[in-house]
């Protein structure tokens, strides 16, 4: 009954292809294209820092020795790639009364059926992607069942303090806030650039941003339907609502728990965070290769799927997997904020 899987389109190659050929899903931060991905052939990543201390060259006497530049100590730290895997199964019934040996035709309907199975576990897949992407925005990358890549400490860095806001005034305070904002970020990436400072801002914070008398009196005479559509147009479009206010990009990017499992996709209602947008190198994704015989000392791929025959003939035991690492390079530029 189930000869047809012994086809090379159900072949470790052939389904993986049909899985990196699915459409992405839940993938706000992935479309926006701040992540630089890459596949490695190693289960672990090396890190390699140095500092970015830009010294001032002192005056010497002209003849004399020259003033030496102190050198950046470097730091290597690895990162192990972490695995995810879901794992399906086709039964003997579900194929039952479409398969007919040698048929072309039915060999196209019983791969829809792998089909179904891979895409549904290629959306939780997806789905959990966006969430590392969203920790690492956030400088500490959590995963479902509590553990936890913080970067800060990885780096050995201090996370900034929070910024609180306070939206009911109208002094000039919240476009002072956004400016330090932006400047901080200047002053520690150093002498690398990027295009602007965007915020994911969780639902009451967006709230009381659109409510400020700071943000009301900028767009007196437009419609809030005018702020969103024309006030800003450098990124990647949202659904999201989105617009430019004191040189930083606010978006809503609202938690989202649709599932009630802890996974919250999204800002929470009242923070909101700060990162720049457009510099190279700032965000790394890496994809590790997949523990199957096939693929030992390959470059990594950003999705695998294997199949193999149930031992009692009832079906087709198949999983699903990734093996992803996402950070942020430079978690020192990374700020956070809370409306008071």
């Amino acid at each position: 009954m189930l000869d047809i899987f012994n086809d090379d389109a159900f072949s470790v190659t052939s389904l993986t292809d049909a899985v990196r050929d699915m459409k992405v899903r839940s993938s706000r931060i992935n479309d926006m294209g701040l992540f630089t991905e890459g596949g490695v052939s190693a289960l672990t990543v090396a890190i390699e820092r140095m500092g970015d201390t830009i010294q001032i060259v002192a005056p010497t006497p002209r003849g004399a020795p020259g003033d030496t530049k102190e050198v950046s100590k470097r730091n290597m730290t690895a990162i192990a790639v972490p695995h995810f895997q879901r794992d399906w199964s086709v039964m003997a019934d579900e194929v039952q009364g479409v398969r007919e040996f040698g048929s072309e035709n039915n060999l196209q309907t019983v791969m829809g059926v792998v089909a179904a199975k891979l895409a549904d576990n290629v959306a939780d897949l997806d789905l959990t992607d966006e969430y590392s992407r969203l920790g690492a925005i956030q400088g500490v990358v959590t995963y479902k069942g509590g553990s936890t890549l913080d970067l800060y400490n990885t780096f050995g860095i201090t996370a900034p303090s929070a910024i609180t806001f306070d939206m009911s005034v109208d002094d000039g305070s919240l476009r002072q806030q956004c400016s330090g904002i932006i400047r901080g970020a200047r002053k520690a990436v150093g002498a690398l650039s990027f295009d602007h400072i965007h915020a994911f801002v969780g639902d009451d914070f967006f709230d009381a941003l659109l409510k400020s008398p700071e943000v009301r009196s900028t767009f007196t005479g437009w419609t809030d339907a005018q702020i969103l559509r024309d006030s800003y147009t450098g990124a990647t479009r949202a659904e999201n609502p989105i617009f430019e206010f004191g040189g930083i990009v606010w978006e809503n990017y609202g938690a989202i728990d649709d599932d009630g499992d802890g996974a919250l996709v999204g800002i929470g209602a009242k923070k909101a965070r700060f990162f720049p947008f457009g510099m190279p190198g700032l965000f790394r994704t890496y994809h590790a290769p997949a523990d199957y015989m096939e693929t030992v000392n390959t470059i990594g791929l950003r999705r695998y799927a294997k199949q193999w025959p149930m031992v009692n003939g009832k079906g087709i035991n198949g999983e699903t997997q990734t093996n992803v690492l996402h950070i942020c390079t430079r978690p020192n530029v990374l700020l956070s904020g809370a409306i008071s």
